[in-house]
């Protein structure tokens, strides 16, 4: 899909974050945009959570549920086609709470290798039992050991 030309410019990188792994790589598809290519932003929200979930699924050692969407800002545009990176990195621990940051980045014209940050997002996690109740989270150590 072409860039809309009400659309300002986006400052472009060459590059994704260097020494990070994403959490999730996903291509938004035609159903997941309107029908002028812009992809829904409650669709890119989905994918933020599922990205958020990934590392503190793991602090967590197990279930995990969103409690608070801190913040959330669409900074550019996604466009259909646009191969989306999501990095998710945990900036605060608590009893039973987690809280990620998220940052996006779109690869768009991949055969020239233009990269956009088009959204970053805080969000809370807490930590819940098989009874979907919030649990302590398990220390540090003993999560190494495993």
């Amino acid at each position: 899909m072409t860039k809309p030309e009400n659309v300002a410019p986006c400052p472009v990188n060459t590059s994704l974050p260097t020494g990070k792994m994403p959490q999730l790589r996903v291509m938004p598809a035609p159903s997941d945009a309107n029908v002028y290519g812009d992809v829904f932003g409650g669709w890119i929200m989905a994918q933020v959570d599922i990205a958020g979930s990934l590392p503190a699924t793991r602090r967590a050692n197990g279930r995990v549920a969103t409690i608070a969407v801190n913040s959330f800002v669409f900074k550019n545009p996604v466009f259909v086609g646009d191969l989306l990176s999501f990095y998710a990195d945990i900036v605060k621990v608590g009893n039973t709470s987690i809280t990620v940051y998220v940052e996006v980045y779109a690869e768009r014209n991949r055969l020239s290798a233009d990269t956009v940050k088009v959204t970053e997002a805080t969000l809370t996690y807490v930590a819940t039992g098989d009874d979907r109740k919030p649990r302590q989270l398990p220390p540090l150590e003993s999560l190494i050991d495993n």
